[in-house]
């Protein structure tokens, strides 16, 4: 199973009244944890366009995120992330953040490797070749 791990400090504006984080601010860490990884894999997160200006995106059909304790400001969380599932055209990651010791979150995503076609249109692709194999995962269905 391929695992990437970054790094993240809590700013103030990660917080609510209370001094912890919003429960929102997890879905950006994880996301931005991605990103991360895929940058480091040689792959263009977000929507981009290949050298033949087709577009490409890889929209969210899934997100789940349990909170197991509070993290605050000034914590530095340590974000695993790992390749669950490595389908056709998505990727099923899973995201491990603790502080220390202490498991703060776990979470999911599930991601599509999409063409944007005229008028919006998402079209489910394979996933790209060179990142399938960077992986070094068996692909799943």
């Amino acid at each position: 199973m391929y695992e990437f791990h970054a790094r993240r400090r809590i700013e103030f504006s990660d917080t609510d009244m209370a001094g912890v984080v919003h429960f929102a601010r997890f879905f950006i860490f994880m996301e931005t944890a991605e990103h991360q990884m895929l940058t480091g894999l040689g792959v263009r997160p977000g929507s981009y366009r290949d050298a033949s200006g087709r577009s490409f995106a890889w929209p969210r059909v899934t997100a789940t995120c349990d909170y197991l304790a509070p993290a605050r400001y000034g914590d530095e969380l340590d974000i695993r992330v790992t390749v669950e599932r490595l389908g056709r055209s998505s990727l099923t990651y899973g995201f491990d953040l603790s502080c220390g010791p202490v498991r703060v979150a776990q979470g999911r995503i599930t991601a599509v490797c999409c063409a944007l076609e005229e008028g919006g249109v998402m079209t489910p692709v394979p996933l790209p070749e060179a990142l399938v194999e960077r992986l070094g995962q068996p692909l799943v269905g």
